[in-house]
């Protein structure tokens, strides 16, 4: 038949379509049976905006230290010209400070070391200082603000002892261990033990009041109490009287050690006096300064890491 053999126009349009798309690269591995080629335009990954560097924050972060320090040692050397010869210059001290740490580390004799000997010796003494008040003043902290009797008994002797000057508890160390050097940790001891008190037994009292009852229903013992309970909750308060105590220590055994003498920064500081050596005494106002930098950044950190925030619903 007719109607066999010939196709209509429609189906001739219809087989040239598929031609083409045959003949088309993205459909020509069909019939081979391979993956279509992809397109380049479509199908490549999007790229990744890159984030502009915050030079505004660097800038913010850097200039304002770097302004203040050159704003000191502008002041320093002023000063250094006004008084002629009595204060020396930045510059000078800084010749003197390039000797004196070339050799930290010497020996020549038991009033003549080097000025490494002498911050190692008074470190030595502020931890053992204060690592006594913080095996006493922790755990009292806990007792004076998990009971009240106690907290109502030792609160006007805290506040009377609290306020006396460091210094004048020294006397009273030297007339008991009859050495310099424990009557020089006894100071550090007695001062570094408030803050920690205080802190500790704030942060108990400031547990929630659902917290205990829990543990009232639950009927745990005190020993689990102060470990599940108190201690998570008073730790941010701990490290921040902990935080205190040391800085508290690091100035106290400055003045300790220039009364009771040895090996130390401060005794150092005093010999240096003594023999008109301005430029060393300035030098270890620097070293003074930088260690307790270091040890207060070092326990914010300590504290940052275990202080939690509030999730706000």
């Amino acid at each position: 038949m007719v109607s066999a053999i010939f196709h209509s126009p429609l189906d001739a349009a219809s087989d040239s379509n598929a031609i083409k798309k045959e003949a088309h690269p993205a459909y020509s591995t069909r019939a081979s049976g391979s993956k279509p080629l992809s397109h380049p335009a479509t199908d490549a990954a999007p790229a990744v905006p890159r984030t502009p560097f915050d030079w505004r924050a660097l800038a913010l972060s850097v200039l304002p230290p770097v302004i203040g320090l050159g704003l000191l040692i502008g002041i320093w050397a002023l000063v250094s010209i006004s008084t002629a010869s009595s204060i020396p210059s930045p510059w000078e001290t800084w010749k003197q400070a390039v000797v004196l740490f070339s050799d930290p580390f010497y020996r020549k004799g038991p009033n003549d070391q080097g000025v490494g000997w002498n911050v190692l010796m008074s470190l030595e003494r502020v931890a053992v200082g204060f690592g006594l008040a913080a095996a006493v003043g922790i755990p009292a902290g806990f007792a004076i603000g998990r009971f009240e009797f106690l907290g109502r008994m030792f609160n006007p002797l805290i506040s009377l002892l609290r306020p006396v000057s460091p210094l004048a508890w020294l006397p009273i160390g030297l007339l008991v261990f009859k050495g310099a050097n424990p009557a020089a940790i006894w100071t550090i001891f007695i001062c570094s033990i408030w803050p920690m008190v205080i802190n500790t037994a704030v942060g108990v009292q400031r547990v929630p009041q659902d917290y205990m009852n829990v543990a009232r229903v639950l009927n745990l013992s005190e020993w689990k109490i102060v470990t599940k309970i108190l201690f998570p909750a008073v730790l941010p308060y701990m490290l921040t009287g902990v935080r205190l105590a040391v800085g508290t220590a690091w100035l106290v055994i400055v003045a300790a050690e220039m009364l009771t003498g040895g090996v130390g920064i401060g005794f150092w500081v005093w010999d240096e006096w003594n023999n008109l050596n301005v430029k060393n005494i300035i030098i270890a106002i620097f070293v003074i300064g930088i260690v307790g930098l270091v040890l207060e950044y070092a326990l914010i950190k300590i504290a940052t890491a275990f202080t939690f925030e509030e999730v706000k619903s």
